[in-house]
């Protein structure tokens, strides 16, 4: 397993103290790649903090079985980023003292940051659209494709750490650095992942479009978050399927399904950069504005195929793009050499380094 290169770290004061939610609408993605770079943390020893607003119990579960300490600020959508909030996770800062805070949410603007960096913390803001006016933070951290396009209005001592380079993978496929993946004559097997909590329930209309890809052998694994409300509509929809779809949820394997997989539809989130690093041909929907610079941006690149917004998708289009994809094996080894050019493994490390050097008095040799 591959570990950050130095010596372990003062446990007692190496707090790294993560400000994020995750529920319905909001959806998971901000909390999974903020838990990358707390185990990217916890494998030098230090300890992790979620200071959490909104969040669902799948997600605060899966967080403590990763060893993080999950507690709760006390407010509700409407109060995120808010100045209760900010003095809320003052207060906790204070309390606990961390090496540095962590802003994962769209909510957490210039205010917000320059609060938490005049009471003289470190700052970590992860940021996927340059949306803020200004940003305070001694380093932005954005994953995306197009994030080298964008401009930023920051302070001089903020450090921007943009593009692929900087995409942060769980713990999970850190082994699967430099695999290699087969590429089938015909393609069979199917990933469906489209979020962790997919309100509009778009993964019941992409079941529904398998069962009519004319394609002997074909199976499919369909993967529904912990927050999901529809499961039991999905369960009911996958038992009555001409295909075997196996439905899985809150899982914490996926990087070994996305290797199963020989294609995958996804939503187009951060699951995108994990699908390019493990090689997956994949097709693209956006089910949140946010997501749309990023699907188009891989499209573009010839590493997925974008369908675009996801309501404006028949069940034809979609089992068309599907049916193309199995079929075409030089389409889909294109796809896959393209996408793990993307993205090569090394973010939530290199990330991890820049931390380091911000402040090495506090944690030693981090």
């Amino acid at each position: 397993m591959m570990r950050p290169n130095s010596e372990p770290i003062n446990t007692s004061t190496c707090v790294l103290l993560v400000r994020v939610d995750g529920g319905v609408r909001i959806g998971s993605g901000h909390v999974m790649r903020c838990l990358a770079l707390a185990q990217a943390w916890q494998e030098r020893g230090g300890q992790a903090l979620f200071a959490m607003g909104v969040s669902v119990p799948a997600l605060e579960d899966r967080l403590q079985a990763e060893g993080m300490e999950v507690v709760h600020v006390g407010l509700d959508e409407k109060s995120l980023g808010s100045p209760e909030d900010t003095r809320r996770l003052l207060a906790l800062a204070n309390e606990r003292r961390p090496a540095w805070v962590v802003l994962d949410g769209y909510h957490f603007g210039p205010k917000y940051q320059s609060t938490i960096k005049e009471a003289g913390f470190k700052l970590l803001v992860v940021d996927d659209m340059a949306h803020h006016k200004h940003y305070y933070a001694d380093i932005v951290l954005n994953q995306n494709l197009h994030a080298e396009d964008l401009r930023y209005s920051c302070e001089p001592y903020t450090r921007l750490l943009l593009g692929t380079k900087f995409v942060l993978l769980r713990r999970e496929f850190w082994r699967w650095k430099g695999w290699k993946r087969e590429i089938p004559r015909v393609a069979r097997k199917v990933l469906v992942t489209l979020g962790g909590t997919d309100p509009d329930n778009v993964t019941l209309k992409v079941v529904q479009a398998l069962q009519q890809v004319d394609l002997g052998g074909m199976e499919a694994v369909v993967i529904v978050g912990g927050a999901n409300p529809h499961l039991e509509e999905l369960r009911r929809a996958v038992q009555g399927s001409r295909i075997p779809v196996r439905l899985k949820s809150n899982v914490s394997n996926m990087a070994e399904l996305m290797a199963w997989a020989d294609v995958a539809i996804s939503a187009g989130g951060s699951t995108c950069w994990e699908l390019a690093f493990m090689g997956v041909p994949s097709i693209l929907l956006i089910l949140a504005e946010n997501q749309r610079l990023i699907a188009e941006q891989i499209d573009h690149a010839g590493a997925a195929v974008n369908l675009g917004w996801h309501a404006d998708l028949s069940f034809a289009e979609i089992v068309e793009a599907l049916t193309r994809l199995l079929l075409e094996e030089r389409l889909r080894a294109g796809m896959a050499k393209r996408a793990q050019e993307l993205v090569d493994g090394n973010g939530v490390f290199a990330t991890f380094k820049e931390l380091s050097s911000h402040q090495p008095s506090v944690c030693g040799t981090i």
